[in-house]
């Protein structure tokens, strides 16, 4: 992010999150819940990165060849198989449609092991530009912010520019450029009315209203009523075939194909371009699932699953109603519709306080026909296979997310937890220190918002400094972003609670941070013994204990792990391309010898900073010049 800063923040590049539990993800047992329908599979690795997006016609079949040993899968395959930790897929109603979300899927996630499109190549739209005069119908590469109407993608552009022609050819819709009705008489008709293709509304030979009369009838073929001509086609195709015109009957068939292609209607990509997002409810019993679909510019990237414990005999409505108020309280984004599959009582107020959240209104709607009530259905499908597939592991992993942010909630005796941040330094003697922001949202850490700094104003290995420095620039960044009115995101949206990587004295740094800035936020300490193992929470100058074998010190053991490999990684990682250098090599007059030495001797910089110049001299490589060099650079400031 941009600001008036000047600090770094640095994309989380994931890594290997440090587990004390068996993964609740069993491979072997996920395979026999496929289902023989064509999707999208996703897999993930073990930072929970998506590394490969692949379609099926069949999930079961595609899935498992993957990890089926007798197979020659080639070795960038074998090598991505090493690497998979989880997968997860999303139904679909064709394979067509398959192809079109793998398509979206992998421009937003750009995962490691997909061959990326340098061309970024787009799916074709059918345009109608339905607020001309007299509308044309063409084919479109990509949808454009206008007032025309678009249909698609689609897979195929030859089915797209066959089903132009034919619709040309049967309800005599211009193709040409000029502009109508300035141009009327200007020029004589073109060829396609000679051929009766055209009915030369650019000779004024048909009424305006004549003309839209048509342009209705393709606007509802394009909407899905293709039942007429299809029947059409069949018929012309048939009888062609009986009349031994085998080349006409070869024509009318691929013209079928073609309508048919097009008939596989797509609700992968909205053709409006707007953010919304789609919410369906399956519930059994006392067990429910939420399955949100992830819209963003039109194009479905994602999505997410929700399991819940509810009463018998609870609606949908009622679930959706509590899941929404529940879901987007602690969401950063907020899109302008949410599409769910019944309407819920309380509605107005719902939307009414959506909107003060978003800070423009966002709408509720039930869609009650064609591709948009269909994506709802599908959203609804999806969430039903996971209920039944998953329900046992979806329970597990309910209780070490949601389940220990609650423990750790009652422990702290605080009000709900959603979001957490945890704050960790990492330096080395004589390196400049590096801090780690991670969050977790719902007990799951939310890679996107992790963020790196580099110490700007710290001289030296001093934790408490360099901790106070994070704290005070994350803040204040936040702070300066929403007066600015920006959009929530990882520094705006500010969290529940603050978990320390120690006790009391980073705890106090933390506090005193946020009371200079009159921010009012929970902060504990994580505490670890003298094995280095996490022991417990310091909250309100006390130190808590905590049951070590419940979820909850589960969730804080893997937070600390987290937010202590962020921060080496990143300290790593400037090392190895040279960024970080001793704060000896700004004294002049040492080299890497000297420094070298210097260290080896003195062990760290304290040891260093307390000797005297005679000590510094009596090594072999230095000499009382260069001596006094290294003493003055760490005493000048005693001055």
């Amino acid at each position: 992010m941009d600001s008036s800063f000047r600090y770094e923040t640095i994309e989380n590049e994931g890594g290997y999150l440090e587990m004390d539990e068996k993964p609740i993800f069993d491979i072997e047992e996920e395979l026999k819940k496929l289902p023989g329908k064509p999707g999208v599979y996703i897999m993930h690795d073990e930072s929970d990165k998506i590394i490969y997006v692949g379609k099926a016609i069949s999930l079961k079949n595609r899935v498992r060849q993957y990890f089926q040993t007798s197979r020659n899968k080639g070795a960038k395959i074998e090598q991505m198989v090493t690497h998979i930790r989880r997968f997860e897929y999303i139904v679909t109603d064709s394979e067509l449609e398959a192809l079109v979300l793998e398509c979206n899927l992998i421009k937003e996630h750009r995962p490691k092991y997909n061959t990326m499109l340098m061309d970024d190549k787009a799916y074709p739209f059918i345009k109608v530009t339905v607020e001309e005069p007299f509308p044309r119908i063409m084919l479109a590469r990509k949808m454009a912010k206008d007032k025309s109407k678009y249909f698609g993608p689609y897979t195929s552009s030859t089915a797209v520019r066959d089903t132009i022609d034919l619709i040309r050819k049967l309800y005599h819709i211009r193709s040409c450029q000029r502009s109508l009705p300035r141009d009327t008489g200007k020029e004589r008709p073109c060829l396609n009315y000679h051929i009766k293709q055209c009915d030369a509304p650019c000779q004024g030979y048909i009424s305006q209203e004549k003309y839209r009369e048509s342009v209705e009838e393709v606007l509802r073929f394009l909407g899905g009523n293709f039942d007429v001509i299809l029947k059409e086609l069949e018929e012309k195709m048939n009888a062609a075939s009986e009349a031994l015109e085998f080349e006409k009957a070869i024509e009318f068939r691929e013209l079928l194909t073609s309508v048919k292609q097009i008939a596989q209607k797509q609700k992968i990509t909205d053709s409006s371009g707007e953010d919304r997002d789609v919410l369906a409810v399956a519930k059994e019993k006392e067990d429910a699932v939420v399955q949100v679909f992830f819209i963003r510019g039109g194009r479905l990237i994602g999505r997410d699953h929700f399991y819940l414990r509810i009463t018998e005999g609870e609606s949908e409505s009622d679930i959706l109603s509590s899941f929404i108020k529940q879901f987007y309280a602690g969401t950063p984004y907020i899109p302008g519709e949410l599409m769910i599959q019944e309407e819920i009582e309380d509605a107005d107020v719902v939307e009414e306080w959506l909107g003060k959240k978003r800070g423009r209104r966002t709408h509720l709607r039930v869609p009650k026909k064609g591709t948009k009530e269909k994506l709802v259905e599908l959203a609804q499908n999806n969430a039903k296979m996971v209920l039944n597939t998953d329900r046992e592991r979806l329970k597990r992993e309910e209780g070490r997310t949601i389940g220990a942010m609650k423990e750790i909630q009652n422990i702290l005796g605080v009000d709900s937890i959603s979001r957490i941040e945890a704050f960790d330094i990492s330096n080395t003697s004589g390196f400049a220190s590096v801090g780690s922001m991670i969050v977790y949202e719902k007990g799951k850490p939310k890679r996107n918002d992790y963020r790196k700094f580099k110490i700007k104003g710290v001289q030296g290995a001093d934790d408490y400094a360099s901790m106070r420095e994070v704290l005070t620039r994350r803040f204040t960044h936040g702070m300066q972003e929403m007066e600015e009115g920006k959009e929530l995101g990882s520094f705006t949206t500010f969290p529940d609670l603050i978990m320390m990587d120690g006790g009391k004295g980073q705890v106090n740094i933390a506090l005193e941070v946020l009371d200079e800035l009159r921010i009012n936020i929970p902060v504990c300490g994580m505490v670890k013994d003298d094995h280095h193992r996490t022991r417990g929470l310091y909250y309100n100058n006390l130190e808590l204990p905590i049951d070590h074998s419940s979820e909850g010190f589960k969730l804080i053991t893997r937070i600390q792990d987290e937010a202590h490999r962020f921060a080496i990684e990143f300290h790593r990682k400037l090392r190895s391309q040279g960024q970080v250098h001793s704060i000896l090599d700004d004294i002049k007059g040492i080299g890497p010898a000297r420094r070298k030495e210097l260290m080896k001797h003195f062990m760290n910089l304290d040891a260093i900073r307390q000797a005297s110049v005679e000590e510094l001299a009596a090594l072999s490589s230095m000499n009382e010049r260069a001596a006094q060099e290294v003493y003055r650079f760490f005493h000048q400031s005693d001055d």
